[in-house]
């Protein structure tokens, strides 16, 4: 086998539609354009969501509100529920891992720790945030706040 011998497959190479070289070519005329209007014209370009007069889609959604785009979401735990996880497991460091490995958080959540609840037990808690009551009552029965 020599490269001046190299061929494409059977059927996969095939002749472009040569449009508008006369009407014996079966593709002059209007060369496959159709009659009239606008994309049978020269210059012809369609402006992005156009629907050919009718009302279009970005026009006819109703539209209300504001929407942040440097919103932080964080996942909430409440202290009643360190509270139960640390009288069950006897644990007193709370961090990412073991939010996760309690089914608390998934991979990319951010924690913020809230208020709810009455917390007893001196513990260490890791996180992202932490509400003003939160940090208030963890700091009050001994135990200690960092932040990721």
């Amino acid at each position: 086998m020599y490269l001046n011998s190299l061929k494409p497959a059977e059927g996969s190479v095939r002749n472009r539609k040569r449009i508008g070289r006369g009407t014996g070519s079966g593709r002059g005329g209007t060369s496959t354009r159709g009659h009239k209007g606008a994309k049978s014209r020269s210059g012809y370009s369609q402006k992005s969501g156009f629907e050919g007069g009718q009302m279009p889609l970005q026009r006819r959604v109703p539209k209300y509100g504001f929407k942040n785009i440097n919103r932080v979401e964080y996942k909430a735990i409440n202290i009643d529920v360190i509270q139960s996880l640390a009288e069950s497991t006897n644990e007193t460091v709370f961090n990412f891992d073991y939010f996760r490995a309690h089914g608390l958080v998934q991979k990319n959540d951010k924690i913020k720790v809230l208020g709810r609840g009455e917390i007893n037990k001196a513990v260490e808690i890791h996180a992202h945030a932490f509400s003003q009551t939160a940090t208030e009552s963890i700091e009050k029965a001994g135990g200690k706040t960092v932040a990721i």
